[in-house]
């Protein structure tokens, strides 16, 4: 996801689309505590995506008040 994308966003798409990666994120652990995640990387990936989405709304939020 770039950030592009995310801008795009309206901030209820926003907040949606952070629960399902930390969702994702909270499986992706419990995969990798139990020895069976494949995809390491994507870890990393949701993470930084989570942090992207995070900013985004951040810089957003002064913005609006």
């Amino acid at each position: 996801m770039k950030s592009a994308d995310v801008r795009a966003m309206s901030p209820d798409q926003m907040k949606d689309e952070l629960l399902t990666l930390k969702k994702e994120l909270f499986n992706l652990r419990f995969q990798q505590a139990g020895g069976t995640l494949e995809n390491t990387a994507r870890m990393r990936q949701v993470r930084r995506d989570i942090a992207r989405i995070q900013t985004i709304q951040g810089q957003s939020a002064p913005a609006a008040s």
